[in-house]
């Protein structure tokens, strides 16, 4: 998926009527169990509330949950040929993302390009996320292969470094173009 979107940042500051800096604070810092599964949209957005000082009711909760969504939905279509490519010529893939339960779902029941992938691992579904070392361990154990077999490939430098301190490879993702290049030099891809 693409970074979250200007257009989508506004609207949510729009429908949440706070302060930016604040919420983007109360957003990242409640986020993580959100990103577990330990929590869903309606109890995230109430931590947020009452972070922020605020009442959410169920209506505008349900318009955050959309709107949050909605921000983080584009996706990457060179990725996306780059994954079918991939699945063409007999790579393993797997996905390990940091995402709730309402976006998991959401990418499911629209993205058919998902059943490329041997291993889907949703942070919310395995009860981990990056950059913990347990997210990157429980890949390992699903795909059923050593940590050095493993390409991890990620745009941020935190995530790439986590999963090499497990024993993953480790590629930082610029560009379509380069993860190219550096596939075409040998490795194998997994993330």
């Amino acid at each position: 998926m693409r970074p979250q979107s200007t257009e989508g940042k506004a609207r949510l500051l729009r429908t949440a009527g706070v302060s930016a800096p604040a919420f983007w604070h109360a957003y990242w810092t409640l986020r993580p169990p959100y990103d577990r599964g330990e929590i869903l949209g309606p109890g995230y957005w109430r931590q947020v509330a009452d972070s922020l000082g605020t009442h959410f009711d169920d209506h505008r909760i349900a318009q955050l949950v959309e709107a949050d969504t909605a921000s983080w939905s584009a996706v990457d279509d060179t990725m996306v040929a780059l994954v079918e490519e991939l699945a063409t010529q007999g790579r393993r893939i797997g996905l390990l993302s940091n995402i709730p339960e309402e976006l998991a779902s959401y990418y499911q029941a629209r993205h058919t390009w998902l059943q490329h992938f041997q291993l889907l691992a949703f942070s919310c579904r395995i009860g981990h996320a990056k950059p913990g070392p347990e997210a990157y361990r429980w890949c390992q154990q699903a795909l059923q292969d050593e940590p050095d077999h493993i390409l991890f490939v990620d745009d941020r430098q935190e995530d790439v470094q986590a999963a090499e301190a497990v024993g993953m490879r480790g590629h930082l993702f610029s560009t379509s173009a380069r993860l190219r290049e550096h596939l075409a030099q040998g490795a194998s891809a997994s993330d």
